[in-house]
C-alpha cells in the first residue's frame, strides 16, 4: 500500500468513525506507529484531520471567537429553522431568558407572543428586534459589552438576576462536546451563562449542528445540565443517539416539519 493509499485509507475510516485512536489506525492498516504518525502529522497539515491524546478526529474540536457579522452568514437557513421551532415552546404569559449569539436572534425574529411575554436579554440586536412588539416585556442586562457577539457580560448582568425566576433560558453556545459539555469561547460570557441557568427552570440549547463536537475555550456546564437541545438534521446520527441516551430532549428542525427524538 503506497503512503497516498495508506492516507486515503485512514480519513475514510475518520468518515465512517468520526474519530479512531492511533494504535487502531496501524493495526488496521498493518504497520507502525511511526508510520501513522507521520501519516497524521502529514494530514494534520494539509487540515485534513486533527490530533488529540493519541487519537485523529475529522474536524479541530476548537471553536474561534468570530465576530456575530461571520456568524450570521455561517449555517443561516438553519439557524432559522431552529429559531421557528424554539419558538414553539413558548407558552401564553411566559417569562424567559435569552442569551447571546445568532440563532438566539433567529428566536427573537420568531417571536409572536400568546399573552404577554416577559423577556431579559443579554443580546442587544435580539432585545432591538423584540421592541417592534408591544406585547414583550423587555428588561435589556447590563454591563461591558462583547464587541464580537453584541451582547454583554459581567457583573452588572447577574446581579438583575439574582432573585429572578424564569421558566426557560434559550442558550446559543459555541461548542457542544459530548465529554466536555456546552462551552464557548468567552469565560465572562460562561459565567453569566451558568447564573442564568440557575435562574430558569428548564435550559434549551439552540445549536446548529456544526457546534457538535467542538470545543470552546470556557466550558459552561455539563451536558447532563441541559433539557432540550435544538439543531438541525445534519446532526451526526452518532452523535444524536449518544444524546437520547443522556435524557435530553432532541428536537431536530426541518423544513417540512420536525422530529423529536425522546
Amino acid at each position: 500500500m503506497t503512503k497516498e493509499d495508506r492516507q486515503n485509507a485512514i480519513l475514510e475510516q475518520l468518515l465512517a468513525q468520526e474519530s479512531i485512536l492511533v494504535s487502531d489506525l496501524a493495526v488496521s492498516l498493518d504497520v507502525s506507529l511511526v508510520t501513522i504518525r507521520k501519516d497524521l502529522t502529514e494530514l494534520e497539515r494539509a487540515g485534513k484531520l486533527y490530533r488529540s491524546h493519541g487519537k485523529a478526529i475529522l474536524i479541530n474540536p476548537f471553536t474561534n471567537n468570530r465576530s456575530v457579522n461571520e456568524k450570521e452568514k455561517l449555517n443561516a437557513e438553519e439557524k432559522q429553522l431552529i429559531g421557528a421551532e424554539a419558538v414553539k415552546l413558548l407558552t401564553k404569559d411566559d417569562s424567559i431568558i435569552l442569551a447571546s449569539g445568532t440563532t438566539i436572534h433567529a428566536l427573537a425574529c420568531n417571536i409572536q407572543p400568546a399573552g404577554r411575554l416577559t423577556v431579559v436579554s443579554a443580546s442587544l440586536r435580539a432585545t432591538m428586534t423584540l421592541t417592534a412588539n408591544d406585547n414583550i416585556d423587555i428588561i435589556q442586562l447590563g454591563g461591558m459589552v462583547r464587541h464580537s457577539s453584541v451582547s454583554v457580560v459581567g457583573q452588572y448582568s447577574m446581579e438583575i438576576l439574582q432573585g429572578c425566576s424564569f421558566s426557560k433560558l434559550f442558550l446559543g453556545v459555541d461548542g457542544i462536546d459530548l465529554d466536555f459539555g456546552i462551552s464557548t469561547t468567552d469565560m465572562r460570557e460562561a459565567e453569566l451563562n451558568r447564573v442564568m441557568m440557575q435562574a430558569a427552570q428548564k435550559t434549551v440549547v439552540l445549536a446548529d449542528s456544526s457546534k457538535f463536537g467542538r470545543r470552546g475555550f470556557a466550558r459552561i456546564s455539563r451536558l447532563e445540565d441541559v433539557d432540550i437541545i435544538i439543531t438541525d438534521s445534519k446532526i451526526p446520527q452518532t452523535v444524536a443517539k449518544k444524546i437520547e441516551e443522556t435524557g435530553i430532549d432532541l428536537i431536530i428542525a426541518k423544513s417540512a416539519g420536525i422530529e423529536q427524538r425522546t
